[in-house]
């Protein structure tokens, strides 16, 4: 007896709801991006430093970034199909992957620049730079305050993955300012490709993150928050359940989790109250509104899943 639970309207429109407001969060993200980008362009042009040109660079990525997410959004509320069961919502993953790498190849082309002044560092305009460095740096905090007032930067990794490109922009418009200072100073230039470094390594830590969380996802990985085996000894505990087998827990999108498995139960047992309980448990521990149940009694003959 298989039995599919879809949840309650409220979940539904609590995820969409959601959905909507990451969207706004993004978009006015965007905005912001891609001016201070510009500006830092030009400036870091203007100034002669690798500081800021790197950090428009990441701008760059940040802004393609953010419009990637915005589209993956847009393409995810694409209507199922009955060659897409479950819709399009992957595309955000996919797009939180190719986030994570542009993150690993912009760090690579800041670092590769940073090898070359390193021996011959070039005079930098450090006033300008540190001013053209604080109006990146209040923006990002802006872009920043808009994803976390607005968005889930905590659960969906799509969101997040743009929300810690605008933190390595943050990151980068700080060690501009650093190293300006620190040249308007003492005329130490070799600090401009130095902190381009620092940047970049903190970069590739955030991207890293979320290359494996986007690899999770895509290998139909258990949820992070959900514990496989607490959930397989809490619906053995179930009164009438005798085994529990193929249970499988992954995530189709974040903040959209799925369940489904096999409960063997006692024949002379209420498989309807059975199922019951095991859908409110899986509510309550899983917070998933949406699982796939199968009831087996001792007549069913039932193949093994071979995974």
């Amino acid at each position: 007896m298989g039995h599919h639970h879809h949840g309650h309207d409220h979940g539904h429109d609590h995820f969409h709801g959601q959905r909507n407001q990451n969207r706004k969060g993004l978009l006015i993200a965007l905005v912001i991006t891609t001016g201070i980008m510009i500006l830092e362009f030009f400036g870091g042009l203007i100034t002669n430093s690798l500081a800021l040109l790197a950090d428009s660079g990441h701008m760059l990525s940040d802004a393609s970034a953010l419009a990637l997410s915005l589209v993956a959004i847009w393409f995810a509320n694409r209507a199922a199909s009955s060659r897409k069961t479950y819709g399009y919502y992957r595309f955000e993953i996919l797009a939180a992957l190719l986030n994570a790498v542009t993150l690993f190849v912009i760090a690579g082309f800041i670092v590769y620049e940073a090898y070359g002044r390193f021996f011959a560092p070039p005079s930098v305009a450090s006033g300008s730079m540190m001013i053209i460095a604080s109006v990146g740096l209040l923006a990002n905090i802006v872009s920043a305050w808009s994803l976390m007032r607005n968005g889930d930067v905590k659960e969906n990794v799509n969101l997040r993955s743009a929300y810690l490109h605008v933190l390595g922009d943050a990151l980068g418009s700080v060690g501009a300012i650093v190293a300006g200072m620190l040249m308007m100073l003492f005329e130490w230039y070799v600090a401009d490709p130095i902190i381009s470094v620092i940047v970049a390594l903190l970069i590739l830590k955030s991207a890293w993150g979320i290359l494996q969380h986007s690899i999770h996802i895509l290998m139909e990985g258990t949820p992070l928050a959900v514990d496989h085996e607490e959930i397989n000894t809490l619906l053995l505990g179930i009164d009438g359940v005798k085994d529990v087998h193929d249970l499988h827990i992954w995530t189709i999108t974040s903040g959209l989790d799925s369940l489904s498995c096999h409960l063997v139960v006692h024949d002379e047992k209420d498989e309807q109250h059975i199922l019951q309980n095991a859908l409110l448990l899986v509510r309550e521990h899983c917070k998933i509104e949406h699982a796939t149940i199968q009831i087996e009694k001792s007549k069913l003959e039932h193949g093994e899943l071979p995974i």
